[in-house]
């Protein structure tokens, strides 16, 4: 915003505290003048206008001191200001090198807290978590862009290699370049799912989360037929407001992850919902599996992330899973937990703020 020049900060205080001092000093003045009128002079009781020789006596004087008071006041007001004002141009200077793209630096402003310290401090969190995010995107830009281009690069190959062996099984080329483009067409669909949930551009509906965890247990089940895998569903109603598309595909995540990554042939999946403490419900995903180390699981939420090797089959899925699970939870003003079990697999659970019990209304 274009604003026209004006008086800095660090003048304006000098000025206030030169004129209040001023103001004081006038008061102090203006009391010395009515006592002085008020209580008789030895020394000037003889002369002939009394009034006139307390002015004549006193003017020289006040015009110094007050002469004092505004020199004293406009160099002390300038010193005190700068230095009270030496924070605010430490905050100052961030910002520009924030302005111009540097993250990194932090105020760090030392001493005991006050108002100027609490800001710096909020500063330093909010370019800590900008920084973060930052970071954040461009992995994920860099990881979509390779995504993204490993089945173009595949369907090149694949046209490259039937344009050059007419003789070519052209059925078999035709099958590939489906499952390739069917997979990039499942990641490009995923992309704008995490954008859509990350902006909160939906309409919110009270939703029950038992309702969710049945028709996607039901919309999934040849698929955990088809792994060997074993669907438990259960628990309370757990009624929370939100998105019913976005908080189906969160559900329909879980327990797609939770029966892919499980025992072959001898797998279970357990669905809960709930009702959590303080005003909150619960959905509870916990599947069989291998054994997950910790460090693994904290990093499951970030996109193209595995929890096993990269596995080529028609449910393999892109790697952002949880990526879009986190980022819906976070979108309802939820929270994500992923904790490994002792015996092997994962317990992953939503918590999301509770809605009104009556359904619909």
């Amino acid at each position: 915003m274009d604003r026209a020049p004006g008086l800095s900060v660090r003048v304006k205080l000098t000025l206030s505290y030169a004129g209040f001092l001023m103001l004081a000093g006038v008061l102090v003045l203006a009391a010395t003048w009515v006592f002085l009128n008020r209580v008789p002079h030895p020394g000037l009781l003889f002369e002939p206008d009394y009034r006139y020789a307390i002015v004549r006596a006193f003017a020289p004087t006040a015009a110094v001191v007050l002469a004092f008071l505004l020199v004293f006041g406009l160099v002390g007001g300038w010193i005190l200001a700068d230095r009270m004002l030496a924070p605010l141009t430490r905050i100052t200077d961030a910002t520009r090198l924030a302005t111009d793209g540097s993250l990194a630096h932090r105020i760090r402003l030392p001493g005991r807290r006050d108002e100027f310290r609490e800001l710096a401090d909020a500063f330093d969190t909010m370019l800590a978590r900008l920084e973060a995010h930052v970071a954040e995107q461009r992995r994920f830009a860099a990881n979509a862009s390779h995504e993204l281009r490993t089945p173009l690069a595949v369907s090149k190959t694949l046209l490259d290699v039937a344009r050059s062996d007419p003789a070519c099984d052209t059925g078999e080329v035709i099958d590939r370049l489906h499952a390739v483009n069917t997979r990039a067409i499942g990641l490009t669909e995923a992309l704008l799912l995490l954008s859509r949930a990350d902006q909160r551009s939906f309409t919110r509906e009270h939703v029950d989360l038992s309702l969710l965890a049945e028709e996607a247990t039901e919309t999934l089940l040849p698929l955990a037929e088809k792994h060997g895998v074993t669907v438990e569903t259960g628990g309370e109603v757990a009624p929370t407001t939100g998105s019913p598309a976005l908080l189906l595909q969160l559900t329909m995540n879980l327990v797609h992850n939770a029966i892919v990554h499980n025992l072959p042939g001898e797998g279970t999946v357990w669905v809960r919902t709930g009702v959590g403490p303080a005003g909150t419900v619960v959905l509870t995903v916990e599947n069989t599996g291998e054994r997950l180390r910790p460090q693994l699981v904290s990093t499951l939420t970030e996109p193209f992330q595995r929890g096993t090797e990269r596995v080529h089959t028609d449910h393999a899925g892109v790697g952002l899973g949880l990526a879009i699970v986190k980022t819906i939870t976070e979108a309802h003003d939820g929270t994500l937990a992923l904790v490994p079990r002792p015996a092997g697999g994962i317990r992953v659970t939503v918590e999301l703020p509770a809605g009104r019990a009556e359904l619909g209304t």
